[in-house]
């Protein structure tokens, strides 16, 4: 550039070598990894079971690293795994057989069965089929470095720790905390300067030994620099660690084992799915284990629970996908929706000011063509939908009217957010993340149902405001239609979002599903939405075309668009969450062929994940004989992938409950897609409900509350 002068590099000595460059931090691929989840542990690791110090792997506990590194070694090597697989949420399980010198013929005579549990314990079983006993020597390599998993998820962990002996294991020292693993039986010989655990089984002919080892995690004893900071105030990056970031190696302040929580009860029903298609069960079964190993419970109040985002990214509170959790579970009860909303409440930003009574929330990226949203923003407008939605399947009167006033807060903030802005037009448009914009059509989605159920709540209370919320949303809908469709001769579309200076944004994707989700108002019926019955039709066929349907899901942006990636998490890849948005909304508005070829998508998508749906995988357009490609970066399990496997699922009885009108409607796909599929263990007025659609699209319930009569 004119004015610029460069400066030439200094000279190197001669015989001198060029310094490394510095690493840039990037997030560690888990897209091939096992994960064990139960909050606040998880155990990750490659398919072999291995865990060598690198990228991920490794125990964690409190969101810290407490064994990075734990490889077995038998006969001087390592076993050969044969097979490495999630048994459960929270578990899993790898097989391996072992060669030993000497050996003759293509049969192994032992082998190795290796389980692991996320809250640190891992069995280790050696098997003989010899006609005579063996010596096996056996070696465990272990290493600690106790980071932050935000660090190690971006790539920076820390160096191993030096490894202390310690009863029947080793034990290494951190900033404020110890891990320590133990062994049964005792090692026969424990290294700590190269962190090994040796032994030498004795195996019975056609016999077995097992191996038990326990990963802890050692902090401050109560009142001794606990962490009293907010959860707004730790560190972002992993889990809150519970601990004073003062505390150093060697210090005096009493350290105790961290005693096993017990997890939480699991806040919804044990909802079953008997489907033709038995893919559908498996999916359901584990959506609903991954959503228990990331319930969580809220560390202001234990009683209140809600499901972390994700993990490795996401471990903690994130507040859109919570509630997002919450409202798509609401068929299996109404408790986590309870505790999500009162755990969001506590954090609802009430001082005077432009964001009185929004709930907070962290920016995220949000595609090559519009600037970051604000998920505080989304959480604001979904905390009135989803409390209106929980009375309506059943919340108690006493729960709705303690959590009313919060919802009242982020009802205000929208009708400030949504004033005049100066022109002729008598609303403005929801702005996210700036007061000025931009203008994003899926916030207008948000915000107009915010509007409409939260006046329903307002009405059922004796709130005021509930007409100026219903005048406010009809006015929405007039200038939403007359500025956010674009025209063309293929029928025109959505704008993606509205400048601050109102130049639309054409880029169509996944997002314009939110259009079609009106949300169902106090007496069932389903609100209007911001388009008009042609418009929406023309959405539908727009999000069953290839452009946007990818085979395996709806990309995020349409592959006609410019800038479109299939890896890009906001501009290709296919979402969940928002595919399964997209299907209740089609499904609700009749347009059931392409809500039923999303469902099937899915489904078969599913199953190359071994039924664990990441967050987001390529929008790569499904051929024959593909499969979906992972994102090497993708959450998994996410909240918003495993509730909306729940949600695309359920969608397909069409439930409409009214609980405080006494009714329930059931207006099932017709096409029935997926086959007769039989829902149990469902919950609606607090009180189980069973559902059987047939291969007709008949439906027929089997079970309810008393008193609740089946509406039309």
């Amino acid at each position: 550039m004119p004015g610029i002068v460069p400066t030439p590099p200094a000279p190197r000595p001669p015989g001198a070598q060029r310094a490394a460059p510095l690493r840039t931090p990037q997030p560690q691929p888990v897209h091939s990894s096992l994960i064990c989840l139960a909050l606040p542990a998880l155990a990750i690791s490659p398919a072999d079971g291995q865990l060598r110090g690198e990228g991920l792997n490794g125990y964690y506990r409190e969101g810290r690293r407490i064994l990075s590194r734990c490889e077995v070694r038998v006969a001087g090597a390592e076993p050969l795994i044969v097979q490495g697989r999630l048994t459960a949420a929270d578990r899993a399980r790898f097989v391996g057989t072992v060669r030993r010198a000497g050996e003759r013929g293509p049969d192994p005579e032992v082998h190795m069965e290796r389980l692991r549990r996320a809250d640190g314990t891992e069995r280790l079983t050696f098997r003989s089929s010899a006609a005579r006993a063996l010596r096996l020597p056996v070696e465990i390599r272990l290493g600690a470095d106790l980071t932050e998993l935000g660090a190690v998820a971006i790539g920076l962990p820390g160096p191993e720790l030096r490894a202390a002996v310690h009863g029947s294991g080793l034990r290494w020292s951190g900033p404020g905390a110890h891990a320590v693993v133990t062994a049964t039986p005792a090692p026969d010989d424990a290294l700590a300067s190269a962190g090994l655990l040796r032994w030498e089984l004795d195996l019975p002919a056609a016999g077995h030994r097992t191996i038990d080892l326990r990963i802890s995690l050692e902090l401050p004893a109560p009142g001794h620099g606990e962490d009293h900071r907010t959860a707004q105030d730790r560190p972002t990056g992993g889990a809150p660690s519970g601990l004073d970031d003062t505390g150093r190696p060697g210090s005096s302040r009493p350290l105790a084992p961290r005693p096993r929580a017990a997890r939480p009860p699991r806040p919804w029903t044990p909802a079953r799915l008997e489907c033709d298609d038995a893919r559908a069960d498996a999916l359901l079964a584990a959506a609903l284990g991954d959503l228990n190993g990331l319930l969580t419970r809220d560390p202001a109040t234990p009683m209140d629970l809600y499901i972390a985002g994700g993990i490795p990214w996401r471990p903690g509170l994130a507040p859109a996908d919570a509630l997002w959790s919450a409202r798509m579970l609401l068929p299996l009860g109404t408790r986590l929706a309870a505790g999500t909303l009162r755990a969001l409440a506590r954090t609802q930003l009430a001082a005077p000011g432009a964001d009185f009574g929004r709930i907070p929330g962290p920016l995220r990226d949000a595609g090559p063509h519009t600037p970051p949203s604000c998920t505080g923003v989304e959480a604001t407008l979904l905390f009135p939908v989803v409390l209106a939605e929980a009375r309506r399947w059943g919340l108690p009167d006493h729960e709705t009217a303690r959590l009313l006033p919060a919802a009242e807060r982020c009802l205000r903030w929208l009708r400030s957010a949504g004033t005049s802005d100066g022109t002729a037009h008598p609303v403005s448009y929801v702005p996210d993340p700036a007061p000025d914009g931009p203008h994003r059509c899926e916030t207008q989605a948000h915000a107009h149902r915010a509007a409409l159920l939260g006046a329903d709540l307002l009405d059922a209370y004796g709130y005021p405001d509930a007409a100026a919320l219903r005048d406010w949303a009809a006015q929405l809908r007039t200038r939403f239609r007359n500025d956010f469709w674009l025209d063309d001769r293929s029928g025109g579309r959505p704008a993606a979002l509205r400048t601050a200076d109102g130049r639309p944004l054409p880029h169509l994707g996944s997002a314009a599903a939110h259009l079609l989700d009106t949300g169902l108002l106090g007496d069932g019926t389903h609100a209007p939405g911001l388009l008009d019955s042609a418009r929406t039709a023309q959405l539908a066929a727009l999000l069953g075309s290839p452009a946007l349907d990818s085979g395996w899901g709806l990309r995020s942006l349409s592959a006609k668009e410019s800038g479109y990636n299939p890896f890009g998490h906001r501009s290709g890849a296919v979402r969940i969450h928002e595919t399964a948005v997209a299907v209740a909304g089609l499904a609700a508005a009749g347009h059931e062929k392409a809500a039923s070829a999303l469902v099937k998508g899915v489904l078969d998508a599913a199953e190359t994940f071994g039924h664990r749906l990441p967050e987001m995988y390529a929008g790569e357009q499904r051929t024959a004989g593909s499969v979906p490609v992972p994102h090497p970066a993708a959450c998994r399990p996410a909240s918003v992938a495993a509730a909306g496997a729940v949600h695309l699922l359920a969608a397909l009885a069409g439930l409409r409950p009214d609980v405080p009108g006494g009714t329930v409607a059931v207006r099932p796909v017709s096409s029935a897609p997926l086959g007769a599929l039989q829902f149990t263990g469902l919950s609606v007025a607090e009180q189980p409900f069973a559902v059987r659609i047939s291969r007709l699209g008949m439906a027929m319930v089997e079970e309810a509350a008393d008193g609740l009569q089946l509406g039309s």
